[in-house]
């Protein structure tokens, strides 16, 4: 269990909560099953038949036994000498719970040889009666652990429900009319009826929320009580000198946007905000003006990109917006200008040198940089602002290495381009305030999106790639994404995981294919995260110059490459990236007066997930509701995954989606045990709990990973 279920305490087993309940009575649904996925299924058995067969060794025996559940059938086989067990038990009529990997064989699916169990009394008929009304709990289970040997090791450890500690403050189970938690576990694995499983799962909903929420909480908490230096905008400074020479106005939700946060750059308390925007509405420009202003105050401020491209794009981009004020200290810098210094690592070693001076002078009012900046040699100045880009690839501790550069903690400004809905916000940044930035800025581009179904209709294909020539005959760009890059280290990864499934399409082998063929004439280069950064740059620089027609690219474009000429997109094996991804990619096209296309290539058939999942990206450009979307169809788990540094990502019973209210509900609850009482003297149970959740070693595994 501790090996591959990751229990080790009777607490942790008794936390592993049945997936799904099967009745007696009723069998689950043969109909659809999910491929390749572990499956416990009740069924009874229709007929068995062993068939011989010549095989390489001589004759080979082979047992098919058919089992029904009403809704459908499906195949068992068992093989060689493992046929003469199963063909005594598997008597047609006889019912079973069965466990195996779901696989297809001659166009039916099968189980090949799966573990069972018998469903059957001692003593006949009478134990199956007092069985029939019974739910059976399925567990989440493994090929080495079928789900009923982990209910024999539940009903083992259940008695001892009894003694597990409540974290719930008892006015609040009582006020909300939640049963108790021995109560919730022992309903929870051994239910009599439906009303025990809802009981049970309400409360322990309650539970995950309320301790989650209780830990952001206090992070909030402890984050008002640090202080910080406050950083009023000058008038007649920096900002006000930017904001004269841009060649736009301000969106109305940039205005909003700026102003919530200059409100909270002016507090003696560091500000924790999450700026949440719409691919290319502007979020870059909020933050510089921030930047400025924090600069105006005679600070330092910082932005940290995921990427060495990202940072030296941002480098570019805010360098370009500012024009002279980027020059201080040089010939034709404008009198309030400053220096916007950027930091990587793979600079070389005299840039780095100066650019490092740069910082702790204080001559540099702006830095760029990778998380290099985070290293115990980078020392500023004054810092007093620090924006992170993409927060999902950022975990906690490095926010706070950087927060510790400050003579007092800087001000925190966190961007993200993939919106996330509001409860999933509220559980992963629960500990920062939210500002969304939702329209367009005036002069972008509609972007439409077509999915191309390639085994089915490969004349798609050959016009998609007749769309790309279009586009580049009338002066325009395109990129060609792939999931793979195609060179040694690649192939490497893949021998053994994709068997059967073909790999996914690379990024060397296509630009190949399209220069010999339908691309043939253009200019086709190649973009991957193994080239050397100096390379990226140059292939980034040749192709926002117009000097390349078409760039094949991996995702290292997905956040922040601007090329306002580039107007088409194909993305290959499309179904094989997230939905989130795919709505980062496809922002990078449009972003000029020209319309955007962009090409969904997938060869999955037409009614499977995969296709629905790229319908509904080809359907809709608000982000917010793909993040919804891609929700629903993915589980929660992988959402938080990553982003829940330091929290065990194990919302076992709470779904994000579903259960906004108890969440919206948590949050209040907990923000007001945490005002009443920080510490949480009066509640030791909650303390329990949240050291469980937060166990240390735990914590600073997820935040290095």
């Amino acid at each position: 269990m501790a090996e591959h279920l990751d229990l080790h305490t009777v607490g942790d087993l008794l936390h592993h909560y049945p997936r799904r309940y099967a009745e007696r009575g009723e069998l689950t649904t043969l109909a659809d099953l999910p491929l390749d996925e572990h499956v416990t299924v009740v069924a009874r058995v229709a007929d068995a038949r062993v068939l011989t067969f010549n095989g390489s060794k001589g004759r080979g025996q082979r047992l098919e036994v058919t089992i029904t559940d009403g809704s459908g059938r499906l195949q068992l086989v068992f093989f060689g000498k493992g046929v003469h067990k199963p063909h005594k038990d598997l008597l047609p009529g006889t019912r079973a719970m069965f466990a195996g990997k779901v696989s297809v064989f001659n166009r039916k699916t099968q189980l090949a040889h799966p573990a069972y169990e018998l469903l059957r009394g001692e003593d006949g008929e009478s134990a199956v009666d007092s069985w029939a009304g019974a739910l059976i709990p399925i567990y989440p289970a493994t090929t080495k652990l079928e789900s009923w040997k982990i209910a024999k090791a539940v009903d083992a450890v259940l008695p001892s429900a009894a003694e597990a500690v409540d974290p719930l403050p008892p006015a609040l189970r009582e006020g909300r009319g939640l049963t108790d938690l021995p109560d919730a576990l022992r309903k929870i694995h051994r239910p009599r009826t439906k009303a025990d499983v809802d009981d049970a799962r309400e409360r322990l909903k309650w539970d995950e929320a309320f301790v989650l929420q209780v830990a952001l909480a206090r992070r909030r908490y402890a984050d008002t009580q640090l202080p910080a230096v406050a950083r009023k905008p000058v008038p007649g400074g920096l900002l006000d000198a930017f904001d004269a020479k841009l060649p736009f106005t301000l969106t109305e939700g940039q205005e909003k946007v700026s102003a919530e946060i200059f409100g909270d750059l002016a507090t003696e308390h560091p500000m924790h905000r999450l700026l949440q925007g719409e691919v290319g509405s502007g979020k870059t420009m909020v933050a510089l003006r921030a930047m400025l202003a924090v600069v105006d105050a005679g600070g330092q401020a910082a932005m940290l990109a995921p990427t060495e491209v990202l940072a030296q794009q941002h480098h570019r981009s805010v360098t370009e917006m500012m024009g002279e004020l980027a020059e201080g200290g040089m010939l034709g810098g404008a009198e309030h200008a400053t220096k916007v210094v950027l930091l990587t690592g793979s600079m070389g070693t005299a840039a780095r040198r100066q650019a490092l001076l740069d910082l702790v002078t204080g001559e540099a009012g702006i830095v760029i940089g990778t998380h290099a900046l985070i290293e115990d040699k980078v020392q500023f100045h004054d810092l007093g602002l620090v924006v992170v880009d993409e927060q999902h690839r950022f975990g906690v501790e490095q926010r706070d290495a950087l927060r510790g550069k400050g003579k007092q903690p800087p001000h925190l400004l966190v961007m993200t381009a993939t919106p996330i809905p509001r409860t999933v916000a509220m559980t992963v940044f629960g500990d920062l305030e939210t500002s969304v930035l939702d329209q367009l800025p005036a002069g972008r581009s509609p972007i439409a999106s077509h999915v191309v179904p390639a085994a089915d209709k490969p004349h798609f294909l050959a016009r998609a790639w007749e769309r790309v020539r279009e586009e580049v005959g009338n002066g325009h760009q395109a990129y060609v994404v792939c999931p793979r890059i195609g060179d040694e280290e690649d192939d490497k990864k893949k021998t053994q995981d994709d068997a059967g499934k073909r790999p996914p399409l690379a990024v060397l082998d296509i630009a190949e294919q399209l220069t010999r063929g339908p691309l043939a004439g253009l200019r086709v280069e190649v973009l991957h995260g193994r080239m050397a950064p100096d390379d990226k740059d140059a292939v980034m620089r040749r192709f926002a110059a117009g000097e390349t027609d078409v760039l094949v690219a991996t995702t290292v474009i997905e956040v922040g490459v601007n090329v306002p000429n580039a107007t088409a997109m194909v993305i290959m094996d499309a179904d094989r990236f997230g939905v989130s991804q795919l709505h980062q990619l496809r922002g990078r096209v449009g972003r000029g007066s020209a319309p955007g296309l962009c090409l969904l290539v997938t060869e999955m058939p037409e009614a499977s997930p995969a296709r629905q999942r790229l319908a509904a990206v080809a359907s809709t450009l608000d982000g917010f509701e793909l993040s919804r979307i891609d929700l629903e169809q993915r589980r929660e788990g992988d959402v938080l995954g990553q982003a829940q540094s330091g929290v065990r990502s194990s919302l076992r019973m709470l779904a994000v989606i579903d259960d906004e209210e108890v969440i919206a509900a948590a949050r209040e609850e907990a923000v007001a045990v945490v005002a009443a009482d920080p510490g949480l003297e009066r509640l030791p149970e909650l303390r329990t709990a949240l050291d469980a959740l937060l166990d240390k070693e735990r914590e600073q595994y997820l935040e290095k990973g």
